[in-house]
């Protein structure tokens, strides 16, 4: 069985969290107080999304890099 790994266009926030080792509401507090950069909002749902460039800005500002 062949497995097709599928790159994603946007990461949700519990998902960047994630990567980040940090919980979610550390997160949104972080953007609420200027640390990230705001999100991209999904225009449906407006949902935070975060693109691939996004999570490498917040390694960086984190210093997990």
């Amino acid at each position: 069985m062949m497995h097709i790994n599928v790159k994603q266009d946007f990461f949700n926030a519990q998902e960047v969290a994630g990567i980040l080792g940090i919980s979610k509401q550390t997160l949104i507090r972080y953007e609420k107080k200027g640390v990230f950069p705001g999100a991209r909002r999904n225009p449906v749902n407006q949902w935070r999304e975060y693109t691939e460039n996004d999570l490498t800005k917040l390694k960086l500002i984190l210093g997990r890099v």
